[in-house]
């Protein structure tokens, strides 16, 4: 499947868009757009900034891992690819590597529930991924393994993915992961922070179920 000049533009404005928020600077980090259903994708080339390429240097991948187009893709493809086939719900994918995310990845630790806003992202925690280096297929395993019920994840002395239903959303979704991330970070320079408590996540939890529905519940 190959794609049109709609999602070619969205993706292209999706990847500027994460350089003018730094959430990457040069030619760091990645992003993708799924096509069909059959789990192509369209993915950001390898070793150009986004202010170097245009909507036909993006890669069209289908699901044999098989590249489409002039340019050579992210090296990160089979992230991207992996998680489009173990996750229906992704339409989108961001993968940056941000100052406050990044700097938390190399503690090599959860981030635990310091904020009730860690629930946006799945659950009462965001994961860190364990260390394998970039683009390979282990790096891609341990980022599903904490990607499980959660739509984002840290990556151990590397940075942050996340996906959403769309460019769009994902790029929200990264954008405010990197806040939060900072907001921990500083919250670490003051101490410890106090933690909520499973129950009051789970309340939470169940509120961002219906949270932004047109429905009277409260």
């Amino acid at each position: 499947m190959d794609a049109n000049a709609a999602q070619r533009e969205a993706l292209l404005a999706t990847a500027r868009a994460m350089s003018a928020a730094r959430l990457n600077v040069g030619t760091a980090g990645n992003a993708s757009l799924r096509l069909g259903a059959d789990g192509s994708y369209l993915i950001t080339p390898t070793g150009l900034p986004p202010e170097a390429y245009t909507p036909a240097d993006l890669v069209v991948m289908t699901p044999d891992g098989t590249p489409h187009g002039a340019r050579a893709p992210s090296s990160e493809w089979r992230l991207h690819h992996d998680i489009y086939a173990r996750r229906p719900e992704a339409g989108a994918i961001v993968h940056a590597h941000p100052p406050f995310a990044t700097a938390l990845a190399c503690r090599r630790a959860d981030i635990p529930p310091f904020h009730y806003m860690i629930a946006r992202f799945g659950g009462a925690t965001v994961r860190c991924a364990g260390y394998a280096t970039f683009g390979t297929q282990a790096l891609s395993d341990l980022a599903l393994a904490a990607l499980e019920e959660r739509c984002a994840c840290l990556l151990a002395n590397h940075g942050m993915v996340a996906f959403g239903r769309d460019a769009a959303h994902a790029l929200a979704l990264a954008i405010e992961f990197e806040m939060l991330c900072e907001q921990y970070w500083r919250t670490l320079q003051l101490g410890e922070p106090a933690l909520l408590s499973d129950a009051e996540m789970a309340e939470v939890i169940e509120r961002f179920s219906w949270y932004g529905q047109p429905q009277d519940r409260r």
